[in-house]
């Protein structure tokens, strides 16, 4: 199985088609062997043949995130809300969710005003401690729990603003309700804000939080509303 997930990553990775050689010699396998395992991926539906020979990824892979988007058991009005969010703002709207401590992407609806954040996608890990997301939702947590989470996804440093100890971040949130509006500013990328909320009833697992991105550290006052507005929607 490992041998077959180095395949597809190799192919995935690539910004051309690949040859069987050139696949055994990027992961370091035998001829044979990559002969066997492409031909078996290729069967399955995970990698395509061209004409030519070369290999891409197959449908089966499309296949595999939308049932990985659908086990995220995202709310139904999800992307009704995510969309009407970045439309009537102009801005990015993110939906993240916490569980088993894990903060994971589960939609994004792309907004002109916002830059695009390739580590904010659909499917992707965040970072709790650097993201408004990750922030909205942690004011959900007991202080405790809130420890607990940052001692395992850690505290990576993204930019000269980005907190690194968990002091830090109890000094930002301290004092917050659950149902506030979170900020960060040029904490996850420079020259990029972001507001987060939790979605109410967010106390249930897998917790959930909405999102908006600007270019730039200033964040309107009539976006955070339209936020908030966002969230109760969602949460009904």
């Amino acid at each position: 199985m490992s041998r077959a997930l180095r395949v597809l990553e190799e192919v995935s990775q690539s910004d051309r088609p690949l040859t069987v050689k050139v696949i055994a010699r990027r992961c370091g396998l035998n001829l044979s062997t990559s002969y066997h395992l492409v031909r078996t991926l290729c069967y399955e539906g995970y990698l395509h043949r061209r004409p030519t020979g070369d290999y891409l990824l197959g449908p089966q892979v499309a296949e595999r995130f939308h049932d990985m988007l659908d086990a995220f058991r995202r709310p139904p009005e999800a992307w009704a809300v995510l969309t009407h969010l970045a439309a009537t703002t102009g801005h990015t709207a993110y939906l993240a969710r916490l569980a088993d401590s894990r903060l994971v992407v589960a939609g994004v609806a792309e907004g002109p005003a916002s830059p695009y954040l390739e580590d904010l996608q659909t499917g992707l890990e965040a970072a709790p401690h650097a993201t408004a997301l990750g922030k909205a939702l942690m004011l959900t947590l007991p202080r405790e729990a809130r420890r607990a989470l940052l001692a395992e996804t850690g505290m990576r440093r993204f930019t000269p603003a980005t907190p690194v100890r968990p002091e830090e971040l109890e000094a930002e949130l301290g004092g917050m309700r659950e149902d506030q509006v979170v900020e960060e500013h040029g904490q996850f990328r420079e020259e990029v804000a972001c507001a987060g909320v939790a979605v109410a009833g967010a106390t249930a697992d897998p917790r959930w939080a909405l999102a908006i991105s600007t270019r730039g550290l200033d964040i309107p006052p009539w976006v955070r509303r339209r936020l908030r507005e966002a969230a109760a929607d969602l949460g009904g």
